[in-house]
């Protein structure tokens, strides 16, 4: 059993948390709350990755969600009094102009909106068409008066400040419509089927650790803080939703490989039986433009096997959307494999 709306409620609530990559400490820090009040102990990696073990002995196996999100930073204070930025993660500057942001400085939070260099039609009339879509062409607009740099430096700003995406979310019918989805939804999922444990609706036939990682936007989430005995990795993340995919808004995907290359096959063919085991609405899909927390892994040295379980995404990195059955799916996926015993073979 999954409680939906405690997913959708926990979900809303990180979108509505800003962590960009770098800054990930206010949503670790409501999930570290989530995860006492379900009656889990969180533990701590030196750098900052968020865990629970549940079950009874040492983990030897670890379900791997992230919790950091696509962000900038600021790279310059201009004469004009604008800020000049830069992404942190890969995401298209395109999908960035007209975003309202948080930057944070040293002692205050300040409300802007990035921006192109030509953004007024009446000043630049159809330049503001032609103008290449390029982080070198965006800036972002504070909420203050500050006429330049000397008023920047005056109100406290300074480069290496992080910029906070907002998130907007909206549900539709069933559809989630935000940006971050990728992968809060993932964690949103992870803590619901931690909450079906937590409420006795769902057994543990394995050891493992949750993991709420914090730097997988920029390849190094899934490096470290698995326990000694870990055998498996399962990584939580976005499927693609795209033209020439088959991913879909009404299942939870298999990933057979990403750019890396295949996924373990003890791991897909557990993930395919389980499905088929527990008539989870499923499908198979590659990924050729794609690393998640088991590509970190695996290029990090554990000697363990990974897989990649997904939920639908349409416009990743971008505007993004994703469906509740397709989370459902997922989470009914995750119940069963933390239900069944490792395979030995």
């Amino acid at each position: 059993m999954i409680d939906t709306d405690h997913l959708r409620d926990c979900l809303l609530e990180l979108l509505q948390t800003p962590s960009p990559v770098g800054m990930t400490g206010r949503a670790v820090s409501l999930v570290d709350g989530w995860l006492r009040e379900l009656g889990f102990v969180p533990k701590y990696t030196r750098r900052g990755v968020l865990y629970v073990e549940v079950g009874d002995g040492a983990p030897r196996r670890a379900l791997a969600a992230h919790l950091d999100t696509l962000g900038a930073m600021v790279t310059e204070l201009k004469p004009n009094g604008r800020l000049a930025l830069r992404n942190t993660g890969t995401w298209a500057a395109r999908f960035a102009e007209g975003a309202r942001v948080t930057v944070f400085s040293d002692h205050a939070t300040h409300r802007g909106t990035i921006l192109p260099l030509k953004a007024s039609g009446h000043r630049f009339n159809t330049a503001v068409d032609t103008q290449p879509a390029d982080w070198d062409n965006l800036e972002i607009r504070i909420d203050a008066v500050l006429p330049d740099k000397a008023a920047l430096v005056a109100a406290g700003f300074n480069i290496g400040d992080m910029v906070a995406i907002d998130a907007q979310p909206e549900i539709v019918d069933g559809f989630i419509v935000s940006r971050h989805l990728d992968d809060k939804a993932g964690c949103a999922t992870l803590l619901a089927v931690l909450k079906s444990i937590a409420d006795g609706h769902t057994r543990v036939a394995t050891p493992f650790q949750a993991m709420f990682t914090i730097a997988e936007e920029t390849g190094i989430g899934g490096t470290h803080g698995f326990g000694p005995e870990v055998e498996e990795l399962l990584a939580i993340d976005n499927a693609v939703t795209a033209p020439n995919q088959a991913s879909r808004d009404d299942a939870v995907t298999i990933a057979m490989r990403d750019r890396q290359g295949p996924f373990d096959e003890r791991m897909t063919r557990r993930m395919l039986a389980l499905c088929a085991e527990h008539d989870i609405p499923h499908v198979r899909d590659t990924f050729r433009h794609y690393r998640s927390d088991s590509a970190a892994a695996v290029e990090a040295g554990w000697d363990i096997r990974v897989g990649l379980v997904c939920f639908s995404l349409d416009s990743s990195h971008g505007w993004e959307r994703t469906h509740m059955e397709s989370l459902e799916a997922l989470a009914q996926l995750l119940r069963a494999y933390v239900g069944s015993r490792i395979d030995r073979r």
